[in-house]
């Protein structure tokens, strides 16, 4: 049996970066077309995030995406515009409300999701 090797495709991968690099681009600029985009790119990560918790909002949904992106709170805090502590504050609910525990890395959390 001879092994296969599966064709690479340049285009693919620069088209995934281009997308990547422009949700990441709306991300810093805390954009309203953020969760539009992301919802475009990666349907399955709503439908996942539906399947904890139904009923998140928007704002909810948008912090989940900037943790997704692996976004510091630092990061976060300074592309949305409030301090560190609020952002500490808002995961430690969004963690609760997800039931994740708490020794658990919120963020290789989402990286698994």
């Amino acid at each position: 049996m001879k092994n296969e090797i599966p064709e690479f495709n340049l285009e693919d991968l620069n088209q995934k970066i281009f997308v990547q690099d422009e949700i990441i681009a709306l991300a810093k600029e805390n954009s309203p077309r953020l969760l539009n985009k992301f919802r475009l790119v990666y349907p399955d990560f709503f439908d996942k995030l539906s399947a904890i918790q139904a009923n998140l909002k928007n704002s909810e949904l948008i912090f989940c995406i900037y943790l997704k992106l692996n976004l510091s709170t630092k990061e976060i805090a300074t592309y949305t515009f409030v301090t560190p502590k609020a952002i500490q504050n808002r995961k430690n609910r969004l963690r609760k409300k997800l039931s994740i525990p708490s020794e658990m890395d919120i963020y290789k959390w989402f990286n698994d999701l």
